[in-house]
């Protein structure tokens, strides 16, 4: 039986020996994955010298090929130099010997020069004796000193610059006028181009439709008693003929018939036709027109742009609705003057207010010319005067037709806006009568002359053409008599526009072979 202390020793001993075999074990094992490592790092680093040396390789080549480009195009830069170096040599050279062949020129032409200033002043050395010689023989010859015949040189001289600009002037005026006749074309023709207004020729008679002929009696009334009442409240004649389902309204003033033509059709409408309901329809009727004389007159006035006008002014304005003068309505055409005076006076720099609301109210005297007496020019001016507008606008309305003269541009302008819109075609009717006796009073005019043959007034009466004899009248004479013939027009015919004068004369041989 062994001692406790022999087996705490084998004890001992035994945990000693696993302690060491243990740490031989670990030992090996790390010594085997030490090794493996240092092969693994062996290889990396073999693996990475070779891909190192591979890119140094391929690093190299690059480097060459760039070095050899770029030398490449070094050289190719440098022969490019030398090439365009050689061409500023060659064009230096040769402006060099251009140079020295100008300053060879330049100088042979100053000595050219000098040569030729020693001639001017060796001449002007001859010329200054020969004049002096010269004069001295003149004032001889003439008995007149050097001072005389200078004073005289300047007379003549004066008298025929003054001559040269008394034609220069004349030439000058003509011109002006021809330019100041193209631009006042052009000027009206752009303000009538921009006033393209329709014209409606205006009538003394208004047609009330009915719905049945039976409704004429019951217009007339017992004895006539309800025709009477309605033409005596409204101032105008009925004219109730064969005309099936019709009723005809005359009369010469616009608003009394406009007045009884609303009556007319609201007592055919109601179909009560007595006459206290005539009166009450006449009254009603009244108002209306009042009403639509004052909107027309307000209408007018904001087309035109003209502001501030007096009520009264106004409501004459509407009133003119219902007036005509040769068929042309009075308002519309007011309005077209408004305008036309208006495009021109901006044209001119003038001032369009003053233009628009002298043309709007030019022929304001005509809405109460069949009550006041005077032409419808003083009338104008007296209301204008009365409603405190300006001078200016007075003047323009005074001055629109003549009767005073025109002062200012702006009156100049009104009175030919008035004549464009009343002179354009369509705008006025002229009577049959009327026509044809200024047509015959032109051929007359045109017969009165001795030597005529025959005179046709042609193209409705803007043109004549006279025929006559030649064995009376040569060609000089066919041009007086052109001219004497539009002298007697313009001094005894009033027309529209001009009138062209053509004279024929015609020499005719006739002779037979037999």
């Amino acid at each position: 039986m062994s001692s406790p202390l022999s087996s705490f020793g084998t004890a001992l001993l035994a945990a000693g020996g696993g302690f060491l075999l243990g740490y031989l074990v670990r030992r090996l094992i790390a010594e085997a994955r030490l090794g493996s490592a240092e092969r693994a790092a062996r290889d990396i680093l073999e693996r990475a010298r070779k891909d190192a040396e591979a890119r140094k390789r391929e690093m190299t080549v690059e480097a060459r090929e760039e070095i050899h480009r770029l030398r490449a195009d070094f050289e190719r830069e440098v022969r490019e130099r030398r090439a365009e170096l050689q061409r500023q040599e060659r064009r230096l050279a040769q402006k060099e010997e251009t140079l020295e062949r100008k300053g060879e020129a330049l100088e042979r032409r100053e000595e050219s020069l000098q040569r030729k200033d020693q001639e001017i002043a060796r001449l002007a050395a001859r010329v200054e004796e020969l004049h002096a010689r010269r004069t001295q023989e003149l004032e001889r010859i003439s008995g007149l000193s050097t001072q005389e015949a200078r004073d005289l040189l300047i007379k003549t001289v004066e008298e025929e610059i003054q001559q040269d600009i008394a034609r220069l002037i004349r030439d000058r005026e003509a011109q002006a006028r021809e330019e100041a006749e193209k631009r006042a074309r052009e000027i009206t023709a752009l303000a009538i181009q921009r006033c393209a207004a329709d014209h409606v020729a205006e009538t003394t008679v208004s047609v009330v439709p009915l719905p049945g002929d039976e409704m004429k009696g019951r217009i007339i009334g017992r004895e006539g008693r309800n025709i009477r009442t309605l033409e005596n409240l409204t101032g105008i004649d009925l004219i109730i003929d064969d005309t099936p389902e019709a009723v005809v309204v005359s009369g010469f003033d616009p608003i009394r018939r406009e007045v009884a033509r609303l009556a007319l059709e609201k007592l055919v409408a109601d179909g009560r036709i007595h006459p206290a309901r005539i009166e009450e329809m006449v009254e009603k009727s009244q108002k209306e027109v009042e009403e639509r004389i004052r909107e027309e007159g307000e209408q007018a006035a904001l087309e035109a742009g003209v502001h501030g006008l007096h009520p009264e002014l106004i409501r004459l304005l509407g009133r003119l609705r219902f007036r005509s003068s040769y068929g042309q309505n009075v308002l519309k055409h007011s309005l077209e003057v408004a305008f036309l005076a208006g495009v021109m006076a901006t044209e001119l720099g003038a001032d369009a207010v003053v233009a628009r609301r002298a043309g709007l109210i030019h022929d304001i005297g005509k809405a109460v010319d069949h009550e006041v007496e005077g032409t419808h020019t003083q009338i104008g001016v007296d209301l204008a005067r009365k409603y405190r507008e300006s001078p200016e606008v007075i003047h323009a309305i005074a001055a629109h037709h003549g009767e005073v003269e025109a002062a200012s541009v702006e009156a100049v302008l009104v009175a030919a806006a008035d004549a464009v819109s009343a002179a354009r075609p369509g705008a006025r009717r002229e009577t049959l009568e009327a026509y044809l006796k200024r047509l015959h009073k032109l051929e007359e005019l045109a017969d009165s002359f001795e030597g005529v043959e025959k005179a046709y007034a042609i193209q409705a009466g803007r043109e004549v053409r006279i025929i006559v004899k030649p064995e009376q009248i040569d060609d000089a004479g066919a041009v007086r008599l052109a001219r004497d013939i539009v002298k007697r027009i313009e001094s005894e015919l009033e027309y529209p526009g001009q009138i062209k004068v053509t004279v024929l004369r015609e020499t005719r041989a006739v002779d037979f072979a037999r």
